[in-house]
């Protein structure tokens, strides 16, 4: 089977090919130079808001995994001042916009006319709308562990389009019977960054509105890879949160909701460190079960 992975000289990107090398023919597709580790792949040098450097990224590709994104709100005005007080270039305010809705779209429309069979998509939790506020009105939940059935509000362009982006690829699903699946992770964490939030963690002093969240690069590549491999068996379009089994914090979980959100202890059930999002249907369809936490590099 050949695989187009887009997005492929970013970070999580590493741990995809890790995932698939030496069981597909893979293709990448980016717009910057790939790293080493990931040289000597036949690569496509290109942009997802150029549709036809899309049509030629997915010549005789059978599945794409879509990681490819604008990976924050480009246009919320807390993102935006702290470019500025950073001295980092302005970049256009619709980038996220362009690159996470037309780009996908692009995508989809080359994938169709090309014969693709299927894409998982790298979606976000972003989604739920709970991390990018901009008004002052805290994320309303309804019930905790979140899962998919949990109801949206967001806010932001970037959480907006992940979750706009669920809904196009299940309309290309019922239009054209092309297989899509979409992933919500958390913070996508490699090695380091893992053992980095062992080094700095610390006891919880307020509530926060990201709930603690995460995944390892190399759980959330085994999720999308479990996905592409049994996408037969699968409904044509469904969306998996991926998180890790426990939180970012020290402390039990239903000990935090207690001290700073007592409002949400009749409709929470955590126990010990689990986490604040739930993977129980990916667990219950796929057997996924995340087998890395930060908590291997405590002291």
């Amino acid at each position: 089977m050949k695989v187009l992975i887009t997005g492929a000289s970013g970070r999580f990107a590493e741990s995809m090919v890790k995932a698939l090398r030496g069981r597909c023919d893979l293709v990448l597709f980016s717009r910057r130079p790939l790293p080493a580790d990931r040289a000597g792949l036949p690569w496509v040098q290109g942009d997802l808001t150029s549709f036809d450097d899309c049509c030629r990224a997915v010549e005789g590709v059978d599945f794409i995994q879509h990681l490819g994104a604008q990976p924050w709100p480009t246009d919320h005005p807390q993102e935006i001042q702290g470019r500025e007080q950073r001295g980092l270039p302005a970049i256009p305010f619709d980038a996220t916009m362009r690159s996470n809705i037309m780009g996908t779209y692009y995508l989809l429309q080359a994938a169709v006319q090309a014969g693709v069979k299927g894409m998982v998509m790298t979606g976000s939790n972003c989604a739920f709308g709970h991390g990018y506020r901009i008004s002052q009105n805290p994320f309303p939940i309804r019930y905790l562990p979140l899962d998919e059935d949990h109801p949206s509000a967001v806010e932001d362009s970037y959480s907006y389009s992940k979750l706009a982006g669920e809904e196009l690829l299940a309309s290309f699903s019922r239009a054209y019977g092309l297989r899509t699946y979409v992933t919500r992770p958390a913070g996508i964490c490699p090695p380091e960054r893992l053992r980095r939030m062992a080094e700095t963690a610390a006891p919880v002093t307020a509530w926060n509105e990201w709930l603690w969240g995460y995944v390892a690069s190399e759980d959330l590549a085994e999720l999308q890879r479990l996905i592409m491999d049994r996408a037969e068996a699968l409904p044509l379009h469904s969306v998996y949160v991926a998180n890790g089994l426990d939180s970012t914090c020290l402390e039990p979980s239903q000990e935090i909701v207690a001290r700073f959100r007592p409002d949400l202890l009749p409709v929470t059930h955590l126990s010990g460190h689990q986490a604040f999002f739930s993977t129980a249907k990916a667990q219950r369809e796929l057997g996924w079960i995340p087998s890395h936490s930060w908590r291997e590099y405590l002291r």
